[in-house]
C-alpha cells in the first residue's frame, strides 16, 4: 500500500532547499526497554544497534512521556504534552481538520514545509501506516494529515495493518487473543514476519530519497514493531539464547498498598497454554528468551537499514535516532507488560548519530525525555524551533555527554509522575501519592512518601509547574 497523502496549498510549494542540511533517519522499535549489549545486557546480541551506539550518543536515562504506545509517539511527533490516550493523534488529526492552513504543528510537518522531503514506512503512529478504519487503512481517515509525502505500510499475508500489528508467521492473523500464542518461533527468512516486509520497504524508500537528497533533504521514519506482543520472530533468533542461562527478575513481588501497579491484560489475554509467568519461573525465562529474540529480530533490521544508509554512502548526510516508544515489563513488581508509571515503564532507549559528533561512542547519564527529540533534531539541522514545541535541544549533552539533563515528566490515565536524580514522584487523581527513593536499594518497592512530607509537596509542584508550562 502506496498512499501520497493530501497536502494543504498553504505549505504545498517546495521551499528552496539547502544541499548543506542534513537528513534525518528516525528509527522507531516498538515496545524496546534498554534490553540492549549497549545498554548494560550483556546477554543480548544486539550488534547492529550497539554499533549505532559506538558511533554516536546513547542516553542511558531517556524517558518517554507516557507508556502507551499511542500517547508516546504523539510526543514524538508533535514534540508537545498530550492525552495518556492511545488515539492521542487521531485527537490531533481532527484539530488539524479544522484549521488546515495554520502552521505546521507536527515534526514531518514542519520538516515538509522547511523542503524535506518525508516519508514513513511502518509503525510510526500508533496505527502501522497511520491510518483509521476497521483495519486501519482507510485513506480518509490519515492519523497524521499535512505531514508525510508518503506514508506506507507493507501488509503482504497478513491482509491490512491491523493483521500486520498483532501478525504472527505467514500471515497469522489475531482475531481473539485467546486463540493466539503469545510465544512463537518459527524457521524461515526475516519476511514470515511483519517487520521484514516493512524492512524491505524502507529500502526501497532509502535508495529512492538518497538519489535526490543531494538537492532535497530527506525525514524517513520507519517504525519496527517488534518486541510488540506477541513475541514471535524466526527462530534463527530464538536458537541464540537457548543456552543463555537468564538473569533473576529484580524485586519480582506484586507492590503492596495502591500504586501504579496492573495486573497485565495485554500479555495476559493470549494463550499462555495454562501458565503464569509470576508463579512459574521456568515459563518466566521462557518469556524473557522470546522477547529476547524479539530484540535480536528488530536488531537485524536496525542492521540492514544502516547497511544501506553506508551503501548509498549517506552516513556523512544522515543525523541517525534510534528510539525506543517506552519500556516494558518483564516480571520487575509482578507485571509482564508497560502502561504502569514505573522506572521499568518509561525508561527505553535513545541513540542519537550524527557526522562529526564529538566523543563518539560515549554514553551519557544525562536524563532526558522523548519531547527534546524534536527541537533536537530543528537544532542539528538548523531549522528554526517552532513556538509550541515543549522540549529543549539535546545539543550540549549530543557534545559533551557529561553535560547535566533535567527531570523527566510522564503521565497515564489517572495519575502523574516526576523523575528526578534521585527519587520519583507519583501522584494519583484520589490524592495518593508514592513516592520512591533511587538512591536505596529498595528502588520502586517502598513508598517513602509518608516520612517525607515536604519533598513531596516540593516535587509535586516541580510537576504541576512542568506540565501547565
Amino acid at each position: 500500500m502506496a498512499v501520497l497523502l493530501p497536502w494543504s496549498a498553504a505549505f504545498g510549494a517546495a521551499v528552496a532547499s539547502d544541499d548543506t542540511r542534513l537528513n534525518v533517519l528516525l528509527i522507531c522499535v516498538d515496545d524496546l526497554r534498554p534490553e540492549l549489549k549497549c545498554f548494560g545486557k550483556d546477554y543480548i546480541q544486539s550488534p547492529h544497534i550497539d554499533q549505532l551506539a559506538e558511533r554516536g550518543r546513547a542516553f542511558h536515562r531517556h524517558y518517554v512521556q507516557a507508556p502507551t504506545c499511542g500517547a508516546s509517539r504523539y510526543t514524538l511527533l508533535t514534540g508537545r504534552y498530550g492525552s495518556s490516550s492511545n488515539a492521542a493523534l487521531f485527537g490531533r488529526a481532527r484539530e488539524v481538520a479544522r484549521a488546515p492552513d495554520s502552521t505546521p504543528s507536527s515534526l514531518p510537518a514542519w520538516f515538509r514545509s522547511h523542503g524535506y522531503t518525508t516519508v514513513s514506512v511502518g509503525k510510526v503512529s500508533h496505527h502501522p501506516g497511520g491510518r483509521g478504519g476497521a483495519d486501519w487503512n482507510d485513506d480518509r481517515q490519515p492519523e497524521m494529515p499535512l505531514s508525510w509525502g508518503r506514508h506506507l505500510m507493507p501488509v503482504g499475508p497478513w491482509q491490512h495493518p491491523r493483521g500486520a500489528m498483532h501478525g504472527l508467521a505467514n500471515g497469522e492473523i489475531r482475531t481473539r487473543a485467546g486463540e493466539m500464542d503469545v510465544l512463537q518461533s518459527v524457521a524461515g527468512p526475516d519476511s514470515i514476519y511483519p517487520d521484514g516486509l516493512t524492512t524491505d520497504e524502507a529500502l526501497r524508500q532509502l535508495s529512492s530519497l538518497g538519489e535526490q537528497s543531494v538537492t532535497q533533504p530527506f525525514l524517513l521514519a520507519v517504525g519496527i514493531i517488534r518486541p510488540h506482543l506477541p513475541f514471535g520472530a524466526p527462530a534463527k533468533y530464538l536458537e541464540l539464547y537457548q543456552d543463555v542461562e537468564m538473569p533473576a527478575v529484580p524485586h519480582p513481588q506484586k507492590p503492596e498498598g495502591e500504586t501504579t501497579w496492573h495486573g497485565s491484560g495485554e500479555f495476559m489475554k493470549y494463550n499462555r497454554w495454562g501458565r503464569n509467568p509470576n508463579t512459574d519461573a521456568e515459563f518466566s525465562a521462557h518469556v524473557r528468551r522470546h522477547y529476547a529474540a524479539c530484540v535480536s529480530y528488530a536488531d537485524a533490521q536496525v542492521g540492514r537499514i544502516l547497511a544501506r544508509l553506508d551503501q548509498l554512502r549517506l552516513r556523512d548526510r544522515t543525523i541517525v535516532v534510534l528510539w525506543g516508544d517506552h519500556g516494558w515489563h518483564l516480571g520487575e513488581h509482578s507485571i509482564w507488560g508497560k502502561h504502569a508509571l514505573f522506572e521499568e515503564s518509561l525508561r527505553s532507549p535513545l541513540i542519537v548519530d550524527y557526522p562529526g559528533i564529538p566523543h563518539p561512542g560515549q554514553s551519557t547519564p544525562a536524563m532526558v525525555e522523548t519531547l527534546d527529540l524534536f527541537p533536537t533534531l530543528c537544532d542539528l539541522t538548523g531549522l528554526e524551533v517552532p513556538d509550541f514545541v515543549d522540549g529543549a535541544s539535546l545539543r550540549g549533552i549530543l557534545e559533551k555527554p557529561s553535560a547535566a539533563g533535567h527531570a523527566a515528566v510522564s503521565y497515564g490515565r489517572s495519575n502523574k509522575t516526576i523523575r528526578t536524580e534521585q527519587y520519583r514522584l507519583i501522584t494519583h487523581k484520589g490524592g495518593h501519592v508514592e513516592l520512591y527513593d533511587h538512591a536505596s536499594a529498595d528502588g520502586e518497592t517502598r513508598n517513602i512518601a509518608s516520612e517525607h512530607p515536604e519533598l513531596v509537596v516540593r516535587l509535586n509542584e516541580q510537576l504541576q509547574h512542568r506540565l501547565s508550562d
